[in-house]
């Protein structure tokens, strides 16, 4: 029986006549419908549970090996400039050690409020008060706050302040007030602090 008969044959049947139990009966159209049917059915089964999971590891892979490759060239380029980051750090040391020298410690703040005392002293300045305040605890240093109260000339108080301004310790003025109508004799309080790095017992 040639195929041309089959299909004609098949257009014929009707489903119902199809006897299920005995395939080989069928005609070779409607076996080789069924057997299309049967390899697309098991194709769509192994992509489904075999061939999708391996895609979809691949492309977990891929995107890992692209962000280690990343890591790895990120990691290169800081490994080439790891001269350049150790002069830098220092430099970096030094420039810390510098700043620190100019911190004093505890036993070198009299010292400082004498040379305070003698930048006003030397301005031509008269001295109502000058007095340490508790110490203020920051994250890596500690504040010594100084409270001033000074009288004299206007330009007499300016010198004082680039006086102050010019020791080798660093001291900053913030908070002033100037009082009184006679500018060769006014009243000047001023909050001076210096600072000390803070120890690790502290």
């Amino acid at each position: 029986m040639s195929l041309s008969d089959s299909l004609a044959k098949l257009n014929e049947l009707d489903l119902a006549d199809l006897d299920f139990e005995n395939v080989g009966s069928w005609p070779i159209a409607g076996r080789a419908v069924l057997w299309l049917l049967i390899a697309i059915l098991t194709a769509g089964i192994g992509y489904w549970f075999v061939v999708l999971p391996q895609i979809e590891q691949l492309e977990r892979a891929q995107l890992e090996e692209v962000q280690k490759r990343q890591r790895f060239e990120s990691f290169a380029v800081q490994a080439a400039s790891l001269e350049v980051y150790r002069a830098q750090l220092v430099e970096v040391e030094q420039s810390f050690s510098a700043l620190l020298s100019q911190l004093p410690s505890e036993t070198e703040v009299p010292g400082l409020l004498d040379d305070v005392s003698d930048s006003g002293l030397n301005s031509g300045l008269s001295f109502d008060k000058i007095q340490l305040r508790p110490d203020i605890v920051r994250e890596y240093y500690v504040e010594l706050p100084i409270e001033i109260e000074v009288r004299g000339g206007f330009h007499d108080m300016g010198t004082f302040v680039s006086g102050v301004a010019g020791l080798s310790r660093i001291v900053t003025l913030h908070n002033f007030e100037i009082t009184g109508d006679d500018p060769s004799a006014l009243k000047m309080s001023i909050n001076a602090s210096t600072y000390r790095y803070k120890g690790a017992e502290e």
